[in-house]
C-alpha cells in the first residue's frame, strides 16, 4: 500500500474554508478513485493545522488522484490559504484491504 501524510499549517482566517475544500476532495477521492482506499481529515483544536492520511493501492493511483479534476479544484483553491504543506510518502507492509 501507498501511503500519503500530508501535513498542512493554515492561515487562521481561513481555515473554515479549507475545512470545507478540503472535505469535498477526500469525499470525491473516497467515491471515484478505485485506487483510494481511506482519505482521513484530521484538525487540531483551533484548526490552523491539517492533517490527512490517505491510502493509494501504488504510486500509480496517487497520480491518478493528484490529475484529477476535484483534486485541481482543491490545489488552486485552498493554494493561498496555506502557509506551509509538507509530504510525506510511506509504504505500508500490512494491507487490510486484500481479501
Amino acid at each position: 500500500m501507498y501511503i500519503v501524510a500530508v501535513q498542512f499549517e493554515l492561515h487562521p482566517e481561513t481555515t473554515e474554508g479549507f475545512k470545507d475544500a478540503v472535505l469535498k476532495n477526500a469525499a470525491a477521492s473516497e467515491q471515484t478513485e478505485p485506487g483510494c482506499h481511506q482519505f482521513d481529515v484530521c484538525f487540531n483544536a483551533d484548526g490552523t493545522q491539517c492533517f490527512l492520511y490517505e491510502v493509494y493501492d501504488d504510486e500509480a493511483a496517487f497520480g491518478a488522484h493528484r490529475a484529477s479534476a476535484h483534486f485541481k479544484i482543491f490545489a488552486e483553491t485552498t493554494q493561498s490559504m496555506v502557509i506551509n504543506k509538507r509530504l510525506e510518502i510511506y509504504e505500508r507492509l500490512n494491507n487490510p484491504y486484500k481479501h
